[in-house]
């Protein structure tokens, strides 16, 4: 990725992290969706980690307050991987049955905080969450439950469960509650789309224009070589008038060729395509 990729993701991340649900329930259920051991190089992950767990604690334990240890910061520089580790963690299991839409995701939002990584490269998303081994098949059915099934595979040992089109992407970031960052890559694919199409364009253009400018040499060689021997002036009127107009301009398509000399484009490309012909039955003969 790009340095400026990285930063976007990096702003979704943190944009993410720094939601701080209304609900109890959703606040327990993202809680749970960090998991119950969570190594994080991001301070944002960091410091929602301490707050749920935080909560999470007094509520098992009314009246008892005391910091967090369910997370563990690395040295290492900000990221947007998944933890590559196990720490003890009291957050509760979490209920996806029995649980409302927005507890569940609340849950999704932590688990890709915990475990979810994106990779944006030349205009495509990639989004993979790495988990358990015996998690990926549970994850991926959740995830089919909300309308957004994910394929998932064993890859060393690891559970992993993946999106790879940007539409299913950008749903599911929506839906967790990334906004602002959300709109800045939306954008951005458009702005790839409109300047692949406009590539495209300008390639056909110069594809049409090159044979144009191919085809329109050999039409004035042929109109030079008939008029050189005189049998130019014996071809019908419409014929020589499309040679006329052809080396008066020799860099106008058909189109422009046709609406001069006010006939069908058709008939001004079979007069041309007669010059070339005539022309080409010359150097035959010639050579035979």
């Amino acid at each position: 990725m790009t340095a400026a990729d990285r930063d976007l993701v990096a702003a979704l991340r943190a944009e993410l992290a720094a939601i701080d649900p209304q609900r109890a329930c959703d606040r327990a259920a993202e809680s749970a969706g960090l998991g119950r051991g969570l190594v994080t190089r991001e301070a944002s992950i960091a410091r929602l980690a301490v707050r749920l767990g935080r909560e999470t604690e007094a509520a098992i334990r009314p009246g008892v307050r005391r910091r967090a240890k369910h997370v563990r910061i690395t040295d290492s520089a900000a990221g947007s991987g998944p933890p590559d580790g196990e720490l003890a963690n009291p957050a509760p299991e979490f209920d996806w049955a029995g649980s409302a839409d927005h507890c569940r995701w609340a849950w999704l939002r932590g688990r890709f905080l915990a475990r979810g990584s994106l990779s944006l490269s030349a205009g495509r998303a990639h989004l993979e969450f790495v988990v358990p081994a015996d998690e990926a098949p549970i994850l991926a059915g959740r995830l089919a439950d909300v309308d957004l099934p994910a394929s998932w595979r064993v890859r060393r040992g690891r559970g992993v469960v993946t999106w790879k089109n940007a539409e299913t992407i950008g749903t599911f970031l929506r839906r967790i509650g990334a906004a602002s960052a959300i709109l800045e890559l939306e954008a951005r694919q458009v702005s790839r789309a409109l300047r692949g199409e406009l590539n495209r364009v300008i390639n056909a253009e110069s594809a049409n224009l090159q044979r144009a400018v191919v085809a329109a040499g050999r039409q004035l060689a042929a109109i030079g070589q008939l008029e050189a021997d005189g049998r130019l002036a014996e071809l019908p009127k419409v014929v020589r008038l499309a040679a006329a107009a052809r080396r008066a301009t020799p860099e106008a398509t058909l189109a422009e060729l046709s609406e001069h000399l006010l006939l069908h484009r058709s008939t001004v490309q079979r007069a041309l395509e007669r010059i070339e012909q005539l022309a080409a039955d010359s150097d035959r003969a010639a050579l035979a």
